[in-house]
């Protein structure tokens, strides 16, 4: 590997790092929005993130996807789809952290990778690894164990959980790029956010103006929070390899779950702790066999190029000895 490809390895890794990280730590802004209330707050994310989403398209000049989008109803119809379940995400998300939360949600993120896995197989006819299947079905059990600890399904986790993998899902078939995809989805969604806003303000009942500038700046931050850490992940995508990735996404929730255990003082009795375990020994087993396979892969892909090697350099001794030999054989005849 040469120093290139070491340096942009580096500024992949700090951009995921930084990504994650940025999406770990962002239950500490969302109270700062109140007294906004959860849906006031989502509206204000659907506003300013395409102000901010269209100032980078501006300064990047990426505008070619947009003509070939709109005469495809198709991919719209999917984006619509996509621009729906982020906006059951993001909204159950905002509410779940201001109304102290925290640790349920975590769950949400940390559960993703095997609700992901379970789609695939109900909805793509997907085969599962051995390991797969256990994971899944420790998965499975630590929802049970968690039903009984909060006297209830966590269906904030399991909203979130799902409504993230049907995202992911519709994404992978609209084949955009992350920033051009959220400026598709947060035009689809400005009307209405837009419509909401002005509908509170008639109403006297809209935060946004009248509790001082510092809170209108944050209600426009939003856009920020929304846009900036996508930007990072796009960056690290293109020069890390998938399984890194695959590994930096855990850094998410677990930065929300230490922030609902030692910042938010969220509660943790031990049949909660049984049912996290549990998923963490899930996702371990997931891990394991993702890096097992992807060693495998790369094993195989080794012999595969060696074997071509030798292939290729058999094929030129033989053509370099062809002559010589052919000429060996006139001469004989010849004389």
């Amino acid at each position: 590997m040469g120093l290139d490809s070491k340096g942009e390895q580096r500024i992949g890794l700090l951009n995921g790092f930084a990504a994650y990280g940025m999406w770990g730590l962002v239950p500490l802004f969302w109270p700062l929005l109140q007294p906004a209330g959860a849906a006031e707050i989502l509206a204000h994310r659907m506003v300013w993130s395409l102000g901010v989403v269209l100032i980078a398209l501006v300064v990047m000049r990426r505008w070619a996807w947009a003509g070939p989008l709109l005469r495809q109803p198709r991919r719209l119809g999917l984006i619509t789809i996509a621009a729906a379940t982020i906006t059951v995400n993001w909204g159950v998300y905002i509410w779940a952290v201001n109304a102290g939360h925290v640790v349920e949600a975590s769950l949400g993120y940390f559960i993703n990778p095997l609700v992901t896995i379970a789609m695939g197989v109900l909805l793509l006819k997907e085969r599962l690894r051995p390991a797969q299947w256990a994971a899944v079905g420790i998965g499975f059990a630590a929802v049970l164990v968690l039903t009984v600890g909060y006297g209830q399904p966590p269906w904030i986790s399991l909203c979130l959980a799902f409504s993230f993998a049907t995202y992911g899902l519709v994404k992978k078939k609209v084949n955009l790029g992350g920033i051009e995809s959220l400026a598709a989805e947060t035009a689809i969604q400005f009307l209405p956010a837009l419509g909401y806003l002005l509908w509170l303000s008639s109403r006297g009942d809209a935060t946004f103006g009248g509790e001082g500038a510092g809170h209108a700046a944050l209600l426009a931050a939003t856009g920020v929070v929304t846009a900036l850490p996508l930007v990072c992940f796009g960056a690290a995508a293109i020069r890390v390899p998938l399984s890194t990735l695959g590994l930096l996404q855990y850094l998410a929730p677990v930065l929300q779950f230490l922030l609902g255990i030692l910042y938010f003082h969220e509660a943790m009795p031990a049949e909660r702790w049984a049912g996290f375990a549990l998923v963490w020994a899930a996702l371990s087993l997931l891990t394991w066999d993702a890096l097992r396979t992807a060693r495998k892969s790369r094993t195989v892909l080794r012999e595969a190029a060696t074997a071509a090697t030798a292939a290729a350099e058999a094929a030129r001794e033989a053509a370099a000895a062809s002559p010589s030999t052919a000429g060996g054989t006139a001469t004989s005849t010849n004389t």
